[in-house]
C-alpha cells in the first residue's frame, strides 16, 4: 500500500451491503477519527451524529475539520489528515482514487423532484440586462472554486442542454465567489438554496433557474475515505462511522423533510445546526437559512451510480482526468445500497 504524504498527494494532484445493518461497535472504543466537512446545511448528518452521541455510540471519537472546498478535503483524505469526508465528486478526488487513495464509499445530498434545491444565480447587473433564464447566458461568465468543481459541473452541464457558452472564472472559496457575484464581477453562479436564496433576498443577485432541471437526482455530495480505512482491516470502522451518520441522516430527514415532529421539532433542529451553520449571526437570523437549505440527505448513505458515472464521464470529456479510469475505480460498493 503507497504511503500518502501531503507533499506526495500534492504532486499526484499535479499529475493528472445496506447501512441499515452495520451497528456493531467498534472494537476499540473511543476510536479517534477526523471528519471533514463544510459549514452548509447538506453536512447536518453529521452534526446531528456528533451531537447527539451517535458517533460515540459507535465506538468512535469524532473530530469534525472544517473546509471551505471540496479539493483540499481530497488531499487531506489522501494524506491521512482525516478519515473520513463529504463533499462533491471533484476532479482531484478522482485523480486520487486512481492512484489507489481514496474510495468514495456512500451517497450523501441528492437532488430530487419536489424538493427545492441548488439555484442557478445571477448578479443584479446581469439581470437588469435581460440576463432571466440560463438560456440567455451566452458569453457570460460563470464562478466555480476550481477547475474539475461541482460548480464547474453544473454549469457545463446546465449550457450543454441550453446550447450556451461560458467562461469560468475560478475562485478558490465560496466567500469569493459570492462576493463576486454580488459585485458583478461574474455573471452567474449554482448553489445551495441556504445561500442562494438569502443572496436573492438581498436584491444584489437574482436566482433565474433550478439545477434539477438539467440534473434531475444529482448526486450532488459523496461520503469518501482513504482507501485503507475502506479495504485494508479497517472495514469495521468504515461500517461504524456509516452507521452513526445514516443514524444522522435518518433524523434530519424525518424532522425537515417528512417533518414527523412538527414546528418543535424543526425548531430544535434548527438549533442543534446553527451551532455549526450561519454559527456567528444570531439564531433567530440563522433560521430562516437553515430551513431553506433543506434538502433530502441519502437514506442509509445510499449512492446513485448512474449519477456519479455521468459525473465522471464529463471529467473524461472535459480531459480533467484519464480517460481509462472505471466508476468501479473509484467507489466501494459494499457499504451501502446503490441507486439509480
Amino acid at each position: 500500500m503507497t504511503h500518502w504524504t501531503r507533499r506526495r498527494t500534492l504532486a499526484a494532484l499535479g499529475s493528472a451491503g445496506a447501512v441499515a445493518g452495520l451497528a456493531t461497535p467498534a472494537l476499540a472504543s473511543k476510536r479517534k477519527i477526523v471528519l471533514g466537512a463544510l459549514r452548509f446545511t447538506s453536512h447536518s448528518a453529521s452534526f446531528i451524529a456528533q451531537e447527539r452521541g451517535y458517533f460515540a455510540d459507535a465506538g468512535l471519537d469524532v473530530e469534525l475539520r472544517f473546509f471551505q472546498a471540496a479539493s483540499p478535503m481530497s488531499v487531506a483524505i489522501a494524506s491521512g489528515d482525516v478519515d473520513y469526508a463529504i463533499t462533491a465528486m471533484s476532479g482531484g478526488l478522482i485523480s486520487l482514487a486512481n492512484r489507489g487513495a481514496i474510495k468514495v464509499i456512500g451517497g450523501a445530498l441528492s437532488e430530487e423532484p419536489g424538493i427545492d434545491g441548488q439555484k442557478i444565480l445571477v448578479s443584479d447587473a446581469a439581470y437588469q440586462a435581460g440576463i432571466t433564464s440560463p438560456a440567455a447566458l451566452e458569453g457570460k461568465s460563470f464562478g466555480m472554486t476550481t477547475a474539475g468543481s461541482s460548480f464547474h459541473y453544473m454549469g457545463s452541464r446546465m449550457a450543454e442542454k441550453d446550447g450556451v457558452s461560458l467562461s469560468f472564472k475560478p475562485l478558490q472559496k465560496v466567500g469569493a465567489i459570492i462576493g463576486a457575484l454580488k459585485s458583478g464581477q461574474i455573471d452567474a453562479w449554482s448553489i445551495v438554496p441556504h445561500i442562494a436564496k438569502p443572496l436573492a433576498g438581498s436584491g444584489a443577485v437574482h436566482i433565474i433557474g433550478d439545477v434539477a432541471d438539467y440534473l434531475p437526482d444529482y448526486q450532488v455530495t459523496t461520503v469518501f475515505t482513504s482507501a485503507q480505512n475502506a479495504a485494508s482491516g479497517e472495514q469495521q470502522m468504515t461500517r461504524d462511522f456509516l452507521s452513526a451518520y445514516s443514524r444522522g441522516v435518518a433524523d434530519y430527514n424525518a424532522t425537515m423533510i417528512d417533518r414527523a415532529s412538527g414546528d418543535a421539532g424543526v425548531d430544535q433542529m434548527v438549533d442543534l445546526i446553527h451551532k455549526y451553520v450561519y454559527a456567528d449571526r444570531p439564531r433567530d437570523k440563522a433560521a430562516k437559512s437553515i430551513i431553506n437549505g433543506t434538502m433530502r440527505l441519502n437514506e442509509g448513505a445510499a449512492m446513485n451510480t448512474k449519477s456519479l458515472a455521468d459525473q465522471l464521464a464529463w471529467f473524461q470529456a472535459e480531459k480533467l482526468v484519464d480517460a481509462d479510469i472505471s466508476l468501479e475505480t473509484i467507489i466501494d460498493p459494499s457499504y451501502v445500497d446503490s441507486i439509480g
